[in-house]
């Protein structure tokens, strides 16, 4: 055993001698560009060394320069033309499902219809829509970031304050995504508007909602009001904003009505209403709900002044109701915004709504507010994004300021600011809700109005309240997040 082990070691040793012969063979049989010259026969074993430290030396730096290549090349590498992943907040089911389909239409329609057309940084937008209604909004949320890697989320809302840690830490560990948002009302006023919460909101807070109504209350000589909402956040935040509002101009809240969202019947809230007999109606409640109560009311034989909130105009609320109910009361509008139709802005937006199939003559008209908000809001995030240069919430909220307010080249549509944009001018975006200025905290700075409803069901010519008296009022009363130095707020 101890012989063949030996014969082994012997075999072993042969063959590594054979192997380095070999390659010295093929180290010398290699070509070269170079016509060999004459051996040099003084050249000793120290020669020898030092041309292999110098070929070390020089083969170090050969890959030390294709490293530094290799990191120039990836610094110089070409952006990404990925398709921009932009993640709705949906309603399909729950409270709101009913009007679900319509708010995704008016996301779908800015994106397909207008961005896409020439994509900021040559990306397209593609939607996905992820359901809040029965899984709750945080979870939604989730799903956008962790299925779908969103680097837009539309509509953060009232369900914010529940997950807002988390987002506060993704936003800061990942600097995205970027959060424009229609329905983000019920956010305190403090909150937002920067690199580290980018949230831009479209339509104001919800308590400009309930204050708006009582200034138009106050303007058609009203004394008296019942106050009425259902256990919704946002609703309860605009009930909160009219009774204080009241109290402020003078009017008295006869009641305050809490009731429970999605129910059948409101009939027993309506004789509550009719026996205090009072001069308006404040309703903060869905549009569905709004139509149940007012058609109700109707059938007891009241006639009332009805000021509902935005959602009325949503197609649910007449057909909920029936338009021959609107004759029956002594008025039936909703206190909210509107839009300037005296700029190119409006007629862009108008015709291309009316006229695109698939959303006028199935969603309602441009006049809606969900659809001309919404269009703004994303046309206004696309054009950031461009001057942007990136989709990074660090570069996109201080650009976002940057693209909708003077100094700079006033402009009206997307094609048109993205071209001045591209050619290296500063723009002033005016929109359809007017001026694209937003507060500190990333409110929309929007037109406070009353808008009636028409005998037909349509909505009438809105009634604009005098901004300075609103704001003075909504700043007086808007709640504040109270924030400690670890950024966990209250509110």
């Amino acid at each position: 055993m101890k012989t063949k082990k030996r014969w082994m070691q012997v075999m072993a040793l042969l063959f590594g001698l054979v192997l380095i012969a070999s390659a010295c063979g093929n180290d010398d049989d290699a070509p070269s560009s170079v016509e060999p010259s004459a051996p040099d026969t003084s050249a000793d074993a120290g020669d020898a060394a030092d041309a292999g430290d110098a070929a070390d030396a020089g083969d170090a730096a050969d890959a030390g320069d294709a490293a530094d290549a290799g990191d120039a090349a990836d610094e110089a590498a070409p952006p990404s033309d990925e398709p921009v992943i932009v993640c709705e907040l949906a309603y399909y089911t729950g409270e709101f499902g009913a009007y679900g389909p319509s708010l995704t239409a008016d996301v779908r329609f800015p994106i397909e219809e207008v961005i896409n057309e020439d994509p900021p940084l040559g990306r397209e937008w593609r939607l996905v829509s992820e359901d809040l209604g029965t899984v709750g909004e945080p979870q939604a949320a989730r799903a956008c970031l962790d299925l779908h890697d969103a680097d837009v989320i539309v509509s953060i809302a009232h369900g914010y304050r529940t997950y807002r840690p988390f987002m506060i830490e993704h936003w800061a560990e990942n600097d995205s995504p970027i959060v424009p948002s229609v329905h983000g009302g019920a956010i305190p006023g403090n909150l937002g508007g920067s690199a580290a919460e980018p949230i831009f909101r479209a339509q104001g807070l919800d308590e400009a909602l309930g204050t708006t109504g009582i200034l138009y209350a106050e303007s058609i000589g009203a004394s008296s009001v019942v106050i009425f909402a259902t256990q919704v956040e946002g609703f309860q935040l605009a009930a909160n904003a009219a009774q204080a509002a009241a109290e402020s101009v003078g009017i008295e809240v006869l009641d305050r009505i809490d009731a429970p969202a999605e129910e059948p019947s409101y009939r027993a809230q309506v004789e509550r209403i009719a026996d205090l007999n009072p001069d308006v109606v404040i309703l903060q409640v869905g549009p569905v709900e709004a139509g149940t109560i007012i058609k109700q009311a109707a059938e007891a034989g009241l006639s009332l002044e009805w000021i509902g909130e935005t959602g009325m105009v949503l197609q649910e609320f007449v057909e909920t109701m029936g338009a021959d109910v609107i004759d029956t009361q002594q008025g039936i509008g909703f206190a909210a915004f509107t839009f300037d139709d005296s700029t190119p802005a409006w007629d862009y937006f108008s015709a291309a709504w009316d006229g695109t199939a698939g959303y006028g003559d199935e969603f309602g008209p441009a006049t809606d507010l969900y659809h001309f908000s919404t269009y703004d809001v994303l046309v206004h995030t696309a054009l950031a994004v461009e001057a942007a240069g990136s989709l990074m919430a660090s570069d996109w909220a201080p650009a976002m300021r940057e693209v909708g307010s003077a100094p700079g080249t006033v402009c009206y549509t997307y094609l048109d600011c993205l071209a001045l944009i591209r050619a290296g001018e500063d723009v002033d975006y005016e929109g359809v809700t007017g001026s694209g200025d937003y507060t500190a905290g990333g409110v929309n700075n929007v037109t406070s109005a009353y808008t009636p409803f028409n005998s037909d069901g349509t909505t009438g010519t809105a009634v604009i309240l005098d901004p300075v008296r609103s704001l003075e009022i909504i700043d007086a009363i808007a709640t504040q997040a109270e924030c400690d130095d670890d950024n966990n707020c209250e509110w």
